[in-house]
């Protein structure tokens, strides 16, 4: 028996130990994902013990180092992880932009005295970060960013406007792209800054959607001030870190499914809604081509997703890959949320007051469509594969 052999032994007698039985489902629902922060509420005792016990072995971050509050698994070792709560169908103890952003931007950017103060925290789900890039009339040109820092000495005065600042009003703490060296180049002249959402100066305004939810913020900076030492590395290296950050961006929303559940139920609902013909099968054959069709691209998805996280455990880079992943998986969970409410039919179309009438169903659907829109427009992704990935020659 091998050392992984072990590994995956003990792994297994500890997740059967230690992961509630609430705690072993799928997700359908937002409400069912811990974020953590200082204002986090626990939807039950079992989210809170969940998140305390794999945070107390480093296992929300399980590739992190343990200095930083991670696990110290190296690749092979994180994959058997992963398969065993897969197997006990263990929901995730934690999601945030900390771990899927900022964190692996500080391991490699970072001071060792800002790991020390940030990752820490986010491991345990103590603070809730967000993520300030975008800005009004920027579009996808993010360079051209705006909000500016004037230097003061000790502290940066930061002042300025960022739009679709996810969970911004729910947030602790913000990694932003700020204009630091006014007569430096466009991309030279950006710094990566982090700050406390409670400094005096900051404010957010929610923007209600169509789907009638408003996990998007306008966030308004006014002459903030933000200590030099939360510069992440050097004073106009913000663009590079900015790239970096925005391939874990990319890969995460590329694998919205895994977070959201997937398919699970697709097929089940659409049977309780239009019922199975005299041979057993979906008595809509247009729909359930449109299913089958689906569920093949989703298994393809997965086994492509798999292929890429081994790649980058290996030690190498996704690079512009990340790109591909996103634009596959935003895309597919858009053909999935419309499915959900076809197969739903006119129940998914009605819902509760406080979704402004809207079904839960097609909550999801209209949400969905921002998928291919944050982190890299479907298009600016299908840009960068192919000049970056396919190397095709531009015609501009």
């Amino acid at each position: 028996m091998t050392s992984l052999d072990d590994f995956r032994m003990e792994t297994r007698a500890w997740l059967e130990e230690n992961c509630p039985q609430d705690m072993r489902k799928t997700v359908t629902t937002e409400s069912d994902i811990c974020w953590g922060g200082r204002n986090w509420t626990f939807k039950s005792e079992a989210q809170q013990q969940w998140l305390e016990r794999m945070a107390e072995r480093g296992w929300t971050v399980p590739s992190w180092p343990k200095e930083y509050g991670g696990g110290g698994l190296n690749g092979d070792e994180a994959k058997i992880l992963k398969e065993e709560m897969t197997r006990i169908n263990a929901m995730s103890p934690l999601e945030s932009f900390g771990i899927w952003m900022l964190g692996p931007a500080l391991l490699k950017y970072g001071s060792h005295e800002q790991k020390l103060q940030h990752l820490p925290k986010i491991a345990r789900g103590e603070i809730r970060w967000c993520q300030g890039y975008s800005e009004p009339g920027s579009g996808s040109d993010l360079a051209s960013v705006q909000t500016k820092g004037v230097d003061m000495g000790d502290h940066f005065l930061v002042s300025g406007q960022k739009i679709w600042t996810s969970y911004a009003d729910q947030a602790d703490w913000i990694f932003a792209l700020v204009r630091t060296e006014p007569d430096a180049k466009k991309h030279k002249g950006i710094s990566f800054l982090l700050f406390d959402m409670t400094s005096k100066g900051v404010s957010t305004k929610p923007i209600r959607l169509i789907s009638g939810s408003s996990p998007f913020c306008e966030t308004f900076f006014d002459e903030v001030k933000v200590p030099m030492e939360n510069v992440v590395d050097e004073r106009g290296n913000g663009w590079t870190i900015a790239k970096y950050l925005l391939t874990h961006e990319r890969e995460m929303v590329s694998n919205l499914d895994a977070i959201f559940g997937g398919s699970a139920g697709l097929y089940e609902t659409a049977i309780d809604s239009i019922g199975l013909d005299e041979t057993g099968r979906l008595d809509d054959p247009l729909l359930r081509a449109d299913i089958g069709e689906f569920l093949i691209d989703e298994m393809a998805l997965t086994a492509h997703l798999a292929a890429a996280k081994d790649f980058h455990r290996a030690g190498n880079q996704l690079g512009a890959r990340s790109a591909e992943l996103k634009y596959l998986g935003t895309e597919l969970n858009k053909r999935r949320q419309s499915l959900v409410v076809q197969a739903g039919g006119l129940e998914a179309l009605s819902g509760p007051e406080e979704n402004n009438g809207i079904g839960n169903q097609s909550a999801s659907w209209l949400r969905s469509k921002g998928n291919s829109i944050e982190g890299g427009t479907s298009e600016i992704m299908l840009s960068i594969i192919s000049k970056a990935v396919l190397r095709l020659p531009s015609l501009g």
